[in-house]
Formats: structure tokens, C-alpha cells, sequence
């Protein structure tokens, strides 16, 4: 398939060609730009099929392409939209109706109720019918209300908990109540039939947009999935459990809700449909790669679209990165760096198992990549080597008479980035730290998780066991103080192995947060109060977003944990801030931060901390949850107002990475060795600190258990790589016993003001483009 007017203008800024990958592909500078590209390609069809029949998809993957249709729909005759279109090879001097549009929802949790704000159903309604003016009797959508059951019950009542075991399509029911469950899911499985026929008899889908998922799913088509499927009711894997776990208020939820999906043969039935898979960020670039570039294999589903002529890949550069024809366009087209050879020999090692002082010049010359050094010679690697042996240097310097800023998107997020690091540096009495977290986390929380603590707190108050509530002046002022109590309170019952000890603990820090929220002043409007937030946590479908209230409360449960672990080194809650910024309001499509709410207030930190490195999250866009570089954006704003009022010449920026995504070794300026104590030290810390998080609600899909476990994966991981390069003698025979004991390795990436605010401005216009 040729391709169209819009793609073809896109393809001339790109200047990037096809050679190994199965699947056509367009990258793209940002997530803004790809919604461009994407909203444009979808105009453009509608107007040749106005009356095709289209398939999009829910979350967080459409947001900006959302966007972009809405903004266009609503401004048509906008001159400056006008220019923008016909600039990106949109010529139509129309609007086009949406109206004739045949829509089809491609996927769906089972059961779930379609009123649900985290249904995909709602979704749907919300921004496709509602937000674009698609004409609701040409939907064909899956709503769990209209899917038939057993004697007509309730969903509800044929599956308490919502849990379905599918395996009683193939064995006899136990009870009265796995009958109706079992005639239940052949009915779903027969109307899926009937779904799937409907899509056929239309001529199949014409226009799909889809995401791809950590282990390469499209719709919920996951990893294994026949290339033949289609419209079913389905389990899916751990990777997609994780990743609906948000939506679905835990993975203990997810990990027991089937789905409907339509299959892969429904999305390719159309031999003349347009297919089009968009992704953003570095953390999807590997499967983005073995997608296109592997033979149709069921191990990556998308391979299934290069059956289609017009099946095609929308990538930002992040995604795109681990193409092969991308990294050498990389390589050849843009200046070269020591970072490039660094990763080149890196790589050249994993390449061929080989350690970095056993590479010889053949080697590198006989390598496609390696080959493209400029001025090879032999001391091209143990230039290398011994850049990497410097950055380790760093990594063990003993850094006093600083202020240090350790700023963190989330709770949790600097102990998972650097917590090694920071271990070493607070043993200086001459170091000041400050630990500032700037968003209230809140939706990391169960709500089964707050109402335990309530209950636990319900019982204390009945045996008389908190007593600065009896305190005469606690409901007036008292609340607000000895909060540095409460955490000595609970290390101290850490310490004696007296888990009730700790729970009191938490639960006067709790009261403190319930008088200062509502307002309490007695014992028996606490004890109301307590029992009017159990019933609304009663109350709440499982994902469904908490009022105000009970977000504060989840935000400051949170803040608790953060002080506890700082405190394990001394560091006084004085010491430790949570901004609560703003934009972070628990919405599918948060925020952009503003001046004002947002900025001002780190701006007052660092004017008031003076510090002289500031630490912070560099992530990569689409990388992480989008608060990591929605908190970047307003911490680089903050410092580029502090700079013009203030000389930050010797201010260093140290940017981390944690579960979310990694540096590479070439990109690190600082290497810090990990010993086996301090991957025990962290673990203890966050499992005894980071109660609410203990048992991974919301889990990365890289690994089924707590952060801290995958934290420690990603640091062995590392570590071995540059055991691999640097050779395993170079660490058991080192002179520096930090260096003998280290099993694992993290990674620091170290910025001027400078060059942080210019990277910080790459980054934003990630998000912001031209939107």
C-alpha cells in the first residue's frame, strides 16, 4: 500500500527508511506529534469511508490522538489549524462528519458494570461517542448489561467477587451455583460468536487503531494468542494484569478478571484494512522491535498485521530506538559521542558473550555498528573501559559540604532510584538533606488497605489503647504535634519485633491526618467519622476514583511511610515535604502542570533549601506513569526561575531512574556499587516502611511482587553487565572493598543547569507539541 498524503508528509521530516522491519513505520518527535499524525491518517480515511467501519482504542495510549480529533472537530475553520493541516498533507476544505461511521469496541473486562467510570464501555461512551459525535445506534459495543446469563440473574449474583474460573467450560459443575456460572459462559461465548459475525457481515474493520502492551498485545490478544482468533471471552497473562491493575483497583482484581476481546483474525479480516499500531516511549522499544522485525510468531502478536498492505507502525523516537534501521539513521546522521562508542562496545560485548578486555580491533571492524567508530583503533576499548572504571570512581566519591535536594514524583520513587547512595551519603555530618515529594500518590492505595487500617484503628480506640486522643487540647492543636513521635513510635517497634506496636503506630499518625481532614473535635465525632469512611470504602467499585477526602487521607497514609524510611538515617519530618501538586488528580488524562499550583511552590523549596544538587527522575517520555515527566516539567520551570534570580553555576542535577525504566551504562555519569547488604537493607526497608505497597497492588508487568524485588533485579542485572565488560576480575581482585562486595550497580546521570533545562525542554515538548 502506497503510502497516503498525510504519511508521506510525515515520512520526509523522518528520513528514515524500511529495510529489516516486516511492518511500515513512521517516527515521529513526541506523544503530541504521534496523536497529530494519527488524528490526521484517521480524517483522512473518513473522508474516502464515510461510512467505514473503525475500531479505537481505551486508557492512556489514544490520549493525545484524542485530543488532536476533538481540538480539530471543535476549531476546523481556525486559520492556523488550516495551515497546520494542509502542512501535514490534510487538504480537506471540509469538516468530516463522524456521524456515518460504523464503530466497533474492541475490548472489554468481564464482568464489569458498563456504568463503571474504569469500564472500557464508559470510556467508549465518553470519548468516541460523546467527545467525537459518533452516532450511538452504528456502535457495536460490548456492554456486560446486555450480555445474556443464566435465568436472566445478575452478573453480581452468578459471580460474587466478580471471579469466573473458565475451566468450567470443560468440567462438571460443583454446585447449583457453578451450573449457572457454567451456562453463563457459554452464553457470553455464544454472544461473542454473534459479535464476531456482526464485524464480518459488515465487511470487517476498515480503520483500527490499537496500543501495544509490554508483552506485545493488541486488544487483549495476548502473548501466545492464536493468529487465527477471534471475538472470545479470554484470560490474560501477568503482564496485561499489571497493566489493568490501575483500572481495576488492584491486581488482585485483575489477576481474576477475564475479558472480551476481539482476536486477531477479526482485526486482519479485512484484507483492505487500515491497521495502525501507535506506541510511545523507550520502555516499549523492545517489543516494538521484535514485533516488526520477526516473522508472523505467536509469541508476538502484532507480527500478525503484516498480512495487511496497510497495516503500519506510528512510533515516537523512543520506541522506535531499537529498530535497526532507526539506530543506524542514529548513528550515521547525527554527531558522534563517546556515548555512542560506550554503547557500542557494550553492546558488542552482550553481542558475541565476550568480556570488554578480550575484544580486539577485528572485532570491532567486522561489526556493523562498531565498524562506524570514528577513528578505531586499539585503544578504542580500553578508552572505554576506562571510562567506565572513572564513573565508578565517582560513584564511591565521599561527597561532603552539600545540600542536597532529593526530589521524588511518588513516594517510594527515591528510595527505588538511589537508596545505596543515599546510605553513604547522610553518614557525613557536614551533608544537609531535604526529601521533597511532590505528588500525594494517593492512587497507589487500596481501598481494602485504608479500611483495614480503620478497622485496626476501631479497635484500639475500644481497648483504650490511643491516649493522645484524651489529651485536652488534641482536637484543637495537639493533632499537629509530635508527629516525629509517631515515627519513633513505629522504628522503635520495628526494632523490638512488635508488629501490634507498629499498627498503633500508623494509627495515631492516621487520626492525626482523620482530625486534620474533617475537622474532629471529639472522640465520638472521630469515631463517626471512622465509620462513615468504612461505609463509603463499602460503597466504591473496585478502580473507581475516591472523592477528595478520602484521596487526602490515601496521600498522607503515604507520606507516613515515606518519613518512616528517611527516618531509619536520622532525617526529621521537618526534613521531609509533600506538595501535593496539583495536577495530580487521579483522572485517566491528568493535568499539564500550571505556574502558579504547581511551580511556585518548588521555587519556594529551592529558594528556602539552597541546595546544591538537586536529585530527580529522568524519565524518558511514555517511559513511566506521566507524572514522572509532568513533576519534571515543574521542577525544570522552577530552576529555570531560580536561575534568573540566583547564581547556579556549580549546582548539580543528578537524574535517577527506577522500576519504570533504566540508563543505559553509556548514559551514566555515575556508577554506585551495591553490596548484598544494602539490597537486604532496601528490601527490609520497603516491605517494613511501605505497608500499603508491601504486597504490589499496582506491580510493574517486569516482575509479580514488591518493587523493591524488581529494583533488585534491575541492579543485579547491571551490575553484570559491567562485569561483563570490565571483566569479573576487576571486581573480586579490586583494591577498594566497596568494589569486592558489590553484586549490583546503579546508575546516576549528572547535568549542569544547563544542559538540564535543555533537556528538560526535549522532554516537554514530548508532551506539549504543538496541542
Amino acid at each position: 500500500m502506497i503510502p497516503s498524503s498525510v504519511e508521506q508528509s510525515f515520512l520526509k521530516r523522518s528520513e528514515i527508511t524500511r529495510a529489516r522491519s516486516h511492518i511500515p513505520f513512521i517516527v515521529v518527535d513526541n506523544l503530541p506529534r504521534l496523536g497529530l499524525l494519527t488524528a490526521l491518517r484517521f480524517f483522512e480515511w473518513i473522508n474516502e469511508n464515510p461510512e467505514g467501519t473503525v475500531s479505537m482504542p481505551t486508557g492512556k495510549t489514544p490520549e493525545y490522538f484524542i485530543k488532536w480529533v476533538q481540538h480539530l472537530l471543535r476549531n476546523w475553520d481556525d486559520r492556523q489549524l488550516e495551515k497546520l493541516r494542509k502542512d501535514n498533507g490534510l487538504t480537506l476544505d471540509k469538516s468530516p462528519s463522524l456521524r456515518g461511521l460504523h464503530f466497533v469496541q474492541m475490548d472489554e473486562f468481564y464482568p464489569i458494570d458498563p456504568a463503571y467510570h474504569n469500564s472500557l464501555y464508559y470510556f467508549v461512551q465518553h470519548y468516541y461517542i460523546q467527545g467525537f459525535g459518533l452516532s450511538e445506534d452504528r456502535c457495536k459495543l460490548i456492554s456486560c448489561h446486555e450480555i445474556p446469563s443464566a435465568d436472566g440473574k445478575p452478573l453480581s449474583e452468578i459471580f460474587p467477587d466478580n471471579r469466573l474460573d473458565l475451566t468450567l467450560r470443560y468440567r462438571n459443575p460443583a454446585s447449583s451455583l457453578e451450573e449457572d456460572q457454567k451456562r453463563t459462559i457459554y452464553m457470553a461465548d455464544q454472544w461473542c460468536s454473534e459479535y464476531e459475525e456482526e464485524i464480518r457481515a459488515r465487511g470487517g474493520i476498515g480503520f483500527f487503531i490499537g496500543g501495544i502492551g509490554p508483552d506485545g498485545h493488541i486488544a487483549f490478544n495476548v502473548r501466545g494468542s492464536d493468529h487465527n482468533s477471534t471475538t472470545r471471552l479470554t484470560e490474560t497473562n501477568f503482564e496485561t494484569q499489571a497493566t489493568a491493575a490501575s483500572d481495576l483497583g488492584g491486581i488482585e482484581v485483575s489477576r481474576t478478571r477475564p475479558v472480551i476481546t476481539i482476536g486477531l483474525s477479526t482485526i486482519t479480516g479485512n484484507p483492505a484494512a487500515t491497521a495502525i499500531i501507535i506506541a510511545a516511549g523507550e520502555a516499549k522499544a523492545e517489543i516494538v522491535r521484535a514485533s516488526m522485525e520477526s516473522s508472523e510468531d505467536i509469541s508476538y502478536p502484532a507480527t500478525v498485521l503484516s498480512r495487511l498492505n496497510g497495516a503500519r507502525f506510528y512510533l515516537t523516537r523512543g520506541a522506535a530506538c531499537r529498530l535497526e534501521d532507526v539506530h543506524v539513521h542514529a548513528l550515521t546522521a547525527e554527531p558522534w559521542s563517546r556515548e555512542k562508542t560506550e554503547r557500542a562496545i557494550v553492546n558488542l560485548c552482550h553481542k558475541l558473550n565476550r568480556f570488554g578486555h578480550r575484544l580486539t580491533l577485528d572485532d570491532l571492524k567486522s561489526d556493523r555498528i562498531n565498524a562506524i567508530i570514528p577513528d578505531l583503533t586499539d585503544q578504542t576499548v580500553p578508552q572505554v573501559l576506562a571510562s567506565f572504571a572513572q564513573k565508578l570512581e565517582r560513584g564511591l566519591t565521599f561527597e561532603e559540604n552539600q545540600t542536597f535536594f532529593h526530589t521524588g514524583p511518588h513516594h517510594d520513587d527515591i528510595m527505588l532510584g538511589y537508596l545505596p547512595h543515599i546510605a553513604h551519603l547522610v553518614r557525613s555530618p557536614l551533608n544537609r538533606h531535604h526529601f521533597c515529594i511532590l505528588t500525594s500518590g494517593f492512587t497507589s492505595v487500596t481501598n481494602g488497605y485504608v479500611r483495614q487500617i480503620l478497622i485496626n484503628i476501631k479497635d484500639f480506640l475500644d481497648q483504650g489503647l490511643i491516649q493522645m486522643i484524651y489529651y485536652p487540647d488534641f482536637f484543637k492543636t495537639g493533632y499537629l504535634l509530635k508527629r516525629d513521635k509517631d515515627v519513633f513510635h513505629y522504628l522503635d517497634r520495628i526494632a523490638s519485633n512488635n508488629p501490634e506496636g507498629r499498627h498503633r503506630g500508623l494509627a495515631h499518625r492516621v487520626i492525626r491526618a482523620l482530625v486534620e481532614i474533617y475537622a474532629i473535635d471529639s472522640l465520638a465525632s472521630l469515631e463517626k467519622k471512622i465509620d462513615e469512611v468504612i461505609r463509603y470504602l463499602d460503597d466504591c467499585y473496585d478502580g473507581e476514583k475516591n472523592r477528595p477526602d478520602v484521596q487526602q487521607l490515601k496521600g498522607m497514609i503515604r507520606e507516613f511511610e515515606e518519613e518512616l524510611v528517611w527516618s531509619h538515617y536520622g532525617v526529621q519530618t521537618k526534613d521531609i515535604s509533600h506538595l501535593r501538586l496539583g495536577f495530580y488528580t487521579g483522572d485517566i488524562f491528568t493535568e499539564t502542570p500550571e505556574s502558579k499550583r504547581d511551580v511556585e511552590p518548588i521555587l519556594e523549596k529551592l529558594r528556602s533549601i539552597k541546595p546544591t544538587v538537586i536529585t530527580l527522575a529522568l524519565d524518558p517520555e511514555g517511559s513511566g506513569p506521566d507524572t514522572h515527566y509532568k513533576v519534571l516539567q515543574a521542577i525544570a520551570e522552577a530552576v529555570r526561575m531560580w536561575n534568573e534570580e540566583s547564581d547556579l553555576s556549580q549546582l548539580r542535577i543528578w537524574g535517577y531512574r527506577n522500576v519504570w525504566y533504566s540508563f543505559d551504562a553509556a548514559e551514566a555519569d555515575i556508577i554506585v556499587p551495591v553490596s548484598l547488604n544494602s539490597l537486604t537493607m532496601l528490601r527490609d526497608t520497603f516491605l517494613t516502611c511501605y505497608l500499603s505497597q508491601k504486597s504490589a497492588s499496582f506491580p510493574s508487568h517486569e516482575l509479580d511482587g514488591p518493587f523493591c524485588d524488581l529494583v533488585q533485579k534491575i541492579w543485579v542485572a547491571q551490575n553484570q553487565t559491567l562485569q561483563l565488560v570490565l571483566g569479573r576480575d576487576f571486581w573480586y581482585q579490586n583494591e577498594h572493598p566497596r568494589l569486592r562486595a558489590a553484586h549490583g550497580a546503579l546508575f546516576l546521570k549528572e547535568l549542569t543547569v544547563d544542559k538540564f533545562l535543555s533537556e528538560a525542554r526535549r522532554l516537554e515538548k514530548s508532551i506539549e507539541g504543538e496541542l
